[in-house]
């Protein structure tokens, strides 16, 4: 069965979804494709993995970086998955392009390539926003673009894990 429970963030209300073992959402309320799998008859309910959640968004928006890893189930076509697995390889402080993400997914799949707006479509269904870290994905010349929470907490968020003095974002890394 899964349960869901709350977390007020800096940005607003969240929603988590899971089994007693495994986190399966995490939105934004009222964000784009909110609660994607969640039944509306989930009960409330703090388990073992939410008191974990909560733990390392605590430490997240403190301004630290969770050390603690969350046991994730990611429900999703074989496809979206192979774009989140790449999404949690990219560190905290750096972004990817959309781009170069398609790029190592293609290379993941084995394909000569892969379009840059079909990765985005599945960056956009992560159902583990923050811990599957999609708010580190941009555009080509390192716009802001394409966030489900909004453009506004993606800039947030990046300026959250922002390094150095002058207050650019950190160096991109290639996938």
């Amino acid at each position: 069965m899964d349960y869901q429970w709350r977390y007020r963030s800096p940005l607003g209300g969240m929603t988590m979804a899971g089994s007693g073992k495994a986190l399966t959402g995490l939105w934004f309320d009222g964000q784009k494709y909110f609660g994607s799998g969640l039944s509306e008859r989930s009960p409330e309910r703090e388990t073992p993995v939410f008191v974990q959640t909560v733990r390392w968004l605590d430490q997240y928006f403190g301004g630290l970086i969770p050390e603690d890893a969350l046991p994730l189930r990611l429900n999703g076509t074989p496809f979206q998955r192979a774009v989140w697995r790449r999404l949690l390889g990219i560190p905290y402080g750096r972004t990817v392009t959309y781009g170069e993400l398609a790029r190592a997914v293609a290379a993941d799949l084995k394909l000569p390539r892969m379009s840059a707006q079909a990765v985005g479509g599945a960056v956009g269904r992560n159902p583990v926003s923050l811990i599957v870290p999609c708010h580190r994905v941009v555009g080509r010349d390192g716009r802001l673009t394409g966030y489900a929470g909004g453009l506004d907490r993606k800039a947030y968020l990046l300026r959250l894990e922002r390094k150095g003095e002058d207050g650019a974002y950190s160096s991109r890394v290639l996938l």
